[in-house]
């Protein structure tokens, strides 16, 4: 809804091919009429030509190959969001689920608003009242509370296909990452790459927007409420469309 409004041409959505035929019946069903909906489907074999899926691997390759997967329907600048995450009308904001840890991206950037690094910790959770996350060696390690991070909100040109499949490749081919079951191809991972090697940059934009989200089941009844508060409020419809 609140795309639509800001002047989006189309819609994309990345899913499982096993739930296809209800994905089509309880949503895109909603936006027909609307705006152009498009279905892309992301699976463990999607991968590079000389490539294959290690036995045994049932985790999905993460959010980048999920970006990856619609590179034959966008020729155009878009925008990437997580399906399960509300932003409002401008954009994010950092919170925890009160539910267990999450994955953020963890972000610095300059005074002319340029991201200088994005780190993707992918447990990050209050630990006797600081928000901790967990490095490498699996110790705490505190965060600042009002540190900046990526709640996967990002607006890239079409040229990025091209960048994250290379660079696929290149995770593909490090048998550490083809050995471990649960190793991802991140978002964070491939923007910092791109930044560091100096091929492009990346502008932080402010929000007044709060962020919300179901990362746990029990986050559900949270997220519920919130909407219905701003739907009593009079910022959006009782029914959208």
């Amino acid at each position: 809804y609140d795309a639509i409004n800001a002047g989006f041409g189309k819609l994309v959505f990345v899913i499982r091919k096993d739930f296809e035929q209800d994905f089509r019946d309880k949503i895109i069903s909603k936006y027909e009429g609307h705006i152009p909906c498009e279905m892309v489907f992301q699976a463990l074999d999607a991968l590079p030509e000389g490539f294959t899926c290690p036995e045994g691997r049932v985790k999905p390759w993460g959010t980048n190959h999920a970006v990856l997967m619609g590179k034959d329907v966008i020729k155009e600048p878009f925008c990437v969001i997580n399906c399960d995450d509300f932003y409002g009308r401008d954009a994010f904001a950092n919170t925890l689920s009160e539910n267990g840890s999450v994955a953020r991206g963890v972000c610095m950037y300059d005074d002319h608003h340029h991201l200088k690094d994005v780190v993707e910790r992918t447990e990050i959770m209050r630990v006797d009242g600081p928000i901790c996350y967990k490095d490498e060696e699996g110790k705490w390690i505190p965060l600042e509370e009002n540190v900046p991070v990526s709640m996967n909100m990002w607006g890239f040109t079409p040229d990025y296909f091209q960048h994250s499949e290379e660079y696929f490749k290149e995770f593909l081919s490090n048998p550490k990452n083809m050995e471990n079951p649960k190793a991802e191809f991140f978002i964070p991972l491939m923007v910092n790459k791109l930044i560091n090697e100096g091929t492009a940059t990346v502008e932080v934009l402010d929000t007044t927007s709060k962020w919300f989200g179901v990362t746990y089941a029990a986050d559900r009844e949270a997220t519920v409420e919130k909407i219905a508060s701003l739907v009593a409020a009079g910022e959006y419809p009782e029914k959208l469309f």
